[in-house]
């Protein structure tokens, strides 16, 4: 499966584009300016997406990477 197919598989689960996830973990300071905050652990922002989301982990790790950097088709 692409990076794409787990975003956009993402977006049809929870009506959340990578964008809003951003802004989200943006607001509960994992990250900022879309980026992961020094000291911020993976599983901490993997939990959070588990648990508010209910994404597996697979998922939930295609977010942590949109975060580290990886880029979209649309990004």
């Amino acid at each position: 499966m692409s990076f794409q197919t787990y975003l956009d598989n993402i977006q049809a689960k929870t009506r959340k584009t990578p964008d809003d996830f951003r802004r989200m973990a943006d607001k509960k300071g994992f990250t900022e300016k879309g980026k992961i905050r020094d000291g911020v652990k993976t599983g901490e922002i993997v939990n959070w997406l588990k648990a508010d989301f209910d994404l597996g982990h697979g998922h939930a790790m295609a977010i942590v990477c949109l975060f580290q950097g990886k880029k979209t088709e649309s990004t």
